[in-house]
Parts: structure tokens; C-alpha cells; sequence
């Protein structure tokens, strides 16, 4: 099964920070760093080069400019063996970037310049070639067109890939708080575009932000624990607005996953009515930039596969454990047959701190984990 992947697309400059922490960031301090990478970086980059490598062949659809910071873009691209050539070009305009600080043991943090994003269009989107099965849309909140007006925008393109009988594919990411985008109500766009989509494969902090600001601000700060009440109250609110499959990434805790009624028609039988937590795999952690894409290029390579949820879930954590053991975004990503002869080798799992002992659910409690979780 074929797959397009959509939307969000700039470049990575991730200095090799191998000591101190972000407090080292003071006026007038100088933090001497061990190089640079450059790396391509959005939705587009990281889950289209993670399915490359995993063995697929996704077709591309970004915008960027004719600067330097666009052929950079096109270079790695090409050293990746994908054609960039779908890739529409702004004369002119300035391709978007990213300053990645990823200083060992601590979460990232981003300078990010939007760009060429902010003029990707629903113009840019045709669902060729023939043979795809899967339309995957990545990063609208960082994409100006797509969540102004409500998310019109984001609406068109979704339904159009709908009526062109294609798996709809849905990520998200975390804006600024203060910005436009951050500002938006976001509530109410996804009531308008969730009936759209099948597969919607948020992070919790993003669903925190557009869903529950307050419970997001005191998440920041530590003061908020991760349960499964509430993994159910938002993944129920989600369904009920109309997606298919909710997959809510969990950053160090896994995978949850929810399905509604209407997964069956979209993925099949074994997909109608599910809830389950796959806990992540043990790896020694270089960098997280690039781990929630690759999740996802997990996460569709399975689907695109046929395979059940146990499976995709364990597929979408494994290839994401393999993101973070390198310091770039898909450096670390092999071919899909490594991961799997990895995760069959036994692979052995992280424990998650989540307390599922209420995790009631039609009379059935779902996890995967170590034998002693089970």
C-alpha cells in the first residue's frame, strides 16, 4: 500500500550538545558545542524518511523555497534515494527552519521559523499516485492555511483525500502557547475535521494544549499525573467528534490506543472497539527529535500491512526506540525487517508508571508489557 505523506517540512540545525543543561543558557555565556547536524525535519521528513528506510516508497507533498535552506533540504532528500520533485517551490520565499537544543537527559527545545509552511495550500495537495491507500497530514497547527478560518482548509484537504477512498491520516504538533496558532480554538476545529479522519495520532501534550489549557499548564509543571480516566475522556471525546482510531503518543509511557465502532470499516474487524497501552522498548536515549514522526511511520507501515492493533502498536514503539538511540531525527531507523527481528529476539519492554488497575473496559483489560503487567 502506497502512501502519501503531507504537510509540515523545514530544516533541522542540531547543534551536538554533550554536556550542561538548558539552565547553561545565560546572557553573555558562551556554550561550546561538538559540531552540527543538519537534518530534515516536519512530518514530512521524518515519517516519509523513516518509511523510506523502513522499505516503503512514500510520495512527498511539502512546500519550500528556491533559498539555500531549500536545497539543503533537496540534497538530503536525494542522499535519502526520495524524489523531491513533488515538492512544490516558492520563488523567492524562505524555507522554514529549525534550531533543535537537545542537550543529553532533557526534553527539546525549539527555535522554529514557519516559513514556506505558512503558504502551503490545499493547491499543493493532489492523492496520486494511483495505487496509494494512505494520505497522511502532518503538522497543521505550524501551518498558517491550515487552522486559520477554523481549519476550512485542513477540512477540504482531508474530505478531499476521503472521497478519493484513501486511510486518512492525521499528526499533530505543539505551537507556542502565545501565537496565533496556539490562540486558536482548536476544539473546535477538530469537530470540524475528526469526521475526516481515520487514524488520528496526537501526543498527549498536544491534545493537553487544544483541549484542556489548564490541565496543560500544570502538566508543565509536574504537577499533573497521567491516568487512565483521563486517557478515556479524551480519547472518547475524540471518537465521538468522528475519527476512527484514536493513537495518542505518550512520549516515555508508550502508546494508547482507542477505536471506535467505526474501525472496522476503515482497518477491519479486529480494530472495532479496542483500548490498549504498549509500553515503550528499553534503549540508552541519544536524542528525541524525530521520536513521535517515526512513531508514526511505525504506526502506518502496520497498517499498511494488515496487521492487528497488538501489532502496530508494538511495530509504532519499536521504530521509535530506534529513532532515540541516535541523536538525528531518522538517523537511527533500519529497515523494517531489523526492527522486527529486534522486537522477536526479545526486546525487552520499559515499565510503564501509568495504574491500570481501574482500567475497566466492556468487561475487558487490555496492556502490553512485561509478563508481570500483563
Amino acid at each position: 500500500m502506497k502512501m502519501i505523506v503531507a504537510g509540515h517540512l523545514c530544516l533541522d540545525i542540531i547543534p551536538h550538545w554533550q554536556r550542561g543543561t538548558l539552565d547553561a543558557l545565560r546572557p553573555g555565556k558562551m556554550v561550546q558545542t561538538e559540531g552540527v547536524t543538519f537534518s530534515t525535519g516536519g512530518a514530512v521528513a521524518n515519517t516519509g524518511i523513516a518509511l523510506k528506510r523502513l522499505g516503503f516508497d512514500p510520495y512527498l507533498l511539502a512546500r519550500i523555497g528556491d533559498d539555500h535552506v531549500g536545497e539543503i533540504i533537496r540534497t538530503i532528500l536525494r542522499q535519502e534515494e526520495m524524489n523531491p520533485a513533488s515538492i512544490a517551490v516558492s520563488p523567492g520565499a524562505t524555507t522554514s527552519y529549525t534550531v533543535v537544543l537537545n542537550p543529553p537527559d532533557t526534553d527539546r527545545l525549539f527555535l522554529h521559523y514557519p516559513g514556506t509552511n505558512d503558504s502551503f495550500s490545499v493547491d499543493d495537495v493532489h492523492y496520486g499516485p494511483e495505487e496509494a491507500g494512505i494520505f497522511h497530514f502532518g503538522y497543521p497547527p505550524l501551518m498558517r492555511q491550515m487552522y486559520i478560518d477554523q481549519g476550512v482548509n485542513l477540512e477540504l484537504l482531508l474530505r478531499g483525500a476521503k472521497e478519493h477512498g484513501l486511510i486518512t491520516s492525521l499528526d499533530m504538533a505543539l505551537p507556542d502557547s502565545q501565537s496565533e496558532a496556539g490562540r486558536a480554538d482548536w476544539a473546535r476545529i477538530l469537530q470540524r475535521v475528526l469526521p475526516w479522519v481515520d487514524l488520528f495520532l496526537p501526543s498527549l501534550d498536544e491534545l493537553f494544549l487544544m483541549l484542556d489549557r489548564p490541565s496543560s499548564e500544570r502538566m508543565q509543571k509536574g504537577l499533573y499525573a497521567i491516568g487512565t480516566d483521563l486517557l478515556e475522556e479524551m480519547s472518547l471525546r475524540l471518537l465521538d467528534w468522528g475519527a476512527a482510531v484514536i493513537g495518542i503518543k505518550l512520549g516515555a509511557e508508550g502508546v494508547y490506543l482507542r477505536t471506535g465502532s467505526r474501525a472496522e470499516s476503515v482497518l477491519g474487524e479486529s480494530w472495532k472497539n479496542r483500548q490498549m497501552l504498549a509500553p515503550v522498548f528499553k534503549v540508552d536515549v541519544q536524542g528525541t527529535v524525530g521520536a513521535g514522526d517515526t512513531t508514526i511511520a511505525g504506526f502506518l507501515a502496520g497498517v499498511s500491512q494488515g496487521l492487528d492493533p497488538a501489532k502496530v502498536l508494538t511495530l509504532a514503539n519499536a521504530v521509535g526506540a530506534f529513532c532515540v538511540e541516535a541523536v538525528s531525527s531518522i538517523a537511527g531507523v533500519p529497515h523494517l525487517t531489523r526492527v522486527q527481528e529486534r522486537v522477536e529476539a526479545g526486546w525487552e519492554r520499559g515499565r510503564s508508571t501509568i495504574d491500570l488497575q481501574s482500567w475497566q473496559w466492556d468487561g475487558e483489560e487490555v496492556f502490553i508489557g512485561p509478563a508481570d503487567q500483563i
